[in-house]
C-alpha cells in the first residue's frame, strides 16, 4: 500500500460485521510498533493515551497541531493503516473539523474517530444531533475532496454520559450516518442484549470499546460487531505498570515488578528498525 487511498480502502474492507477489526490502541511510536508486531491488521489511536504521553489531559485540551504531529510520528512508523482519534475534531465550528481532517489525512491516517461529547466543564453535555452531523458532513466533504475514502467512526456518547437510552443512540446513529459517517462507535455498551440491539438497529458497522469483564471478541462477533477497540485501556495498564515497579524500589527497594520486561536486544531491534 503505498498512497493514502490504497491504506483507506484497505482499512475501511477491514470493518466486517461478524469478523471485527481488533484494535488494540497505541499512543506512541513504541506503542504503534508493538502493535503491529502483535499482528494487529490497523493501528488506532487513543486520545487519552496521546494526551497523557504528551503531559496533557485528555478530553479537548490538545491543539490540533500538536496532536497530528504525534499522528504522523505513529503512521510514519508502521506499515498498516492508521485510524486517529480526534476527539471531537479540534475545532469550534463544521469548517474547523474539515481543516482537521485535511491535517489527517497529510498526517497519513486513513480513519478517524470524531465524538459527540461536548468538555466545557470536562463533562459536558452532548451536541445537538443537527450540529454533530453538521460537524460530520464537513469530515466527509474534506475527504472526499482529497480523494480519500477516510473511514470517519462516528463516536456516540449516549453510555458514557446519558443513561444509555438505545432508541436515542439509534437517532443519533441514524442522523450521522446520513451525514457521512462510515461507522458507529458507542463506547460503554457492552451488555450483549444491548450490543444485539444497536447492531441490529444501526445500518453501517458498529464499533464497540472492551474492557475487562466485557464479552470476549468471539462473543462480540457472534452478536454481529464489526469492529472492536480498548480505548485507553493498554495505556492505563502500562502506566499502572510504572507506578507499581517506582513504588517496589522506592517502598520495598525490590524490583519484582520488572521480571516480566521485554527483552532488551529484542525491544530495541523492534523500535530501531526503518520503514
Amino acid at each position: 500500500m503505498t498512497s493514502s487511498r490504497d491504506r483507506a480502502v484497505a482499512f475501511r474492507s477491514l470493518h466486517v460485521p461478524g469478523r471485527p477489526l481488533v484494535l488494540p490502541n497505541a499512543w506512541d511510536t513504541s506503542s504503534a510498533r508493538l502493535v503491529e508486531d502483535a499482528g494487529a491488521a490497523a493501528v488506532a489511536t487513543t486520545s487519552a493515551g496521546l494526551s497523557w504521553a504528551l503531559g496533557s489531559a485528555d478530553g479537548d485540551r490538545l491543539d490540533r497541531a500538536t496532536a497530528l504531529d504525534a499522528v504522523a510520528r505513529i503512521a510514519a512508523a508502521v506499515d498498516v493503516p492508521v485510524s486517529a482519534d480526534v476527539e471531537s475534531g479540534y475545532a469550534e465550528d463544521a469548517a474547523g473539523v474539515g481543516d482537521t481532517i485535511r491535517a489527517v489525512i497529510a498526517a497519513g491516517a486513513v480513519g478517524v474517530n470524531i465524538e459527540d461529547a461536548l468538555y466545557e466543564d470536562g463533562t459536558g453535555p452532548l451536541r445537538p444531533v443537527a450540529e454533530q452531523a453538521e460537524r460530520i458532513a464537513a469530515a466527509r466533504e474534506a475527504a472526499d475532496a482529497q480523494g480519500v475514502p477516510l473511514f470517519v467512526n462516528a463516536r456516540i456518547d449516549t453510555f458514557l454520559r446519558g443513561d444509555g437510552d438505545v432508541d436515542l443512540t439509534l437517532e443519533r446513529a441514524a442522523a450521522f450516518l446520513a451525514a457521512g459517517a462510515d461507522g458507529i462507535f458507542v463506547p460503554g455498551a457492552v451488555e450483549p442484549g444491548t450490543v444485539k440491539l444497536l447492531v441490529d438497529g444501526i445500518d453501517g458497522p458498529l464499533n464497540v470499546m472492551a474492557h475487562p469483564g466485557a464479552p470476549t471478541v468471539a462473543e462480540l462477533a457472534a452478536l454481529g460487531v464489526a469492529r472492536v477497540s480498548v480505548g485507553s485501556g493498554i495505556a492505563q495498564a502500562a502506566h499502572a505498570l510504572v507506578r507499581r515497579a517506582a513504588r517496589e524500589l522506592l517502598g520495598a527497594g525490590t524490583y519484582d515488578t520488572l521480571a516480566d520486561g521485554l527483552d532488551y536486544g529484542e525491544l530495541n531491534a523492534l523500535l530501531g528498525r526503518t520503514r
